[in-house]
């Protein structure tokens, strides 16, 4: 049996754009739902079966920043906003709210393809690596449930902000993550999170896993640019 089509939902209240935009994803097999509307979007969301969320920002009524907010705090579906304005602001509050992913208008179809097939790529990977429990450096990790324990089987408490960090960090082990990006992977922030928020979260979690920042063995910064996860996956 092959595997089915991703399917895409589009919010986008101007109607030749939405139109245009899901007829060449279609064109490329993915299954796509259009609607105009967030209220729309909602019902369709509720399903559970959509893989990834492509939101115009500036909406009438309940708007694409306020959607990703939603459904962040409710999946781990990818958010990619569209967005007419060029202020770095809407970018930056988009990403904190916790979009994967911002594309100004107009826009060149085939790079919001790449971006597309690129973020389902990762959740994807993300959904696989919520099924399964990971081991590094003694430490025992239950994506799915949430639960670590040290060498000793005995299990550590971490917050919702430091889960999600630690899960963010165990599926790009290697990769240089800056702060940004960190701070997007964190739903329910508070206003005012900023950098110094992520500083403050490793440090927290090098305390409960025992990870010395002088020596670093799991968490290593990488200077002016964020934090590599670099302990070795089992």
């Amino acid at each position: 049996m092959s595997p089915r089509p991703a399917h895409i939902v589009i919010v986008e209240d101007e109607p030749v754009t939405r139109s245009a935009l899901a007829s060449y994803l279609e064109s490329f097999g993915y299954r796509v739902s259009e609607c105009d509307s967030a209220e729309k979007a909602e019902k369709i969301l509720s399903q559970g079966n959509a893989d990834l969320l492509i939101a115009d920002i500036n909406l009438e009524g309940k708007d694409g920043l306020e959607i990703t907010r939603e459904q962040r705090a409710r999946s781990e579906i990818g958010i990619i906003l569209l967005t007419g304005r060029t202020d770095d602001v809407d970018r930056i509050v988009g990403l904190e709210l916790g979009a994967d992913d911002y594309v100004c208008k107009p826009f060149n179809r085939r790079e919001l393809l790449a971006r597309v097939k690129n973020l389902l790529r990762r959740t994807s990977a993300m959904r696989a690596l919520t099924r399964r429990v990971l081991h590094f450096n003694g430490f025992t990790f239950d994506v799915g449930s949430r639960q670590v324990s040290n060498p000793a089987g005995e299990p550590i408490s971490l917050t919702r902000a430091e889960y999600e960090l630690l899960r963010v960090f165990v599926l790009n082990p290697g990769t240089v993550m800056d702060r940004d990006r960190l701070i997007a992977a964190i739903t329910h922030r508070q206003d005012g999170t900023n950098t110094r928020t992520i500083d403050v979260l490793v440090q927290r979690l090098r305390s409960k896993l025992g990870d010395d920042p002088k020596a670093p063995r799991i968490f290593t910064t990488s200077h002016g640019e964020g934090y590599v996860f670099t302990a070795q996956l089992e």
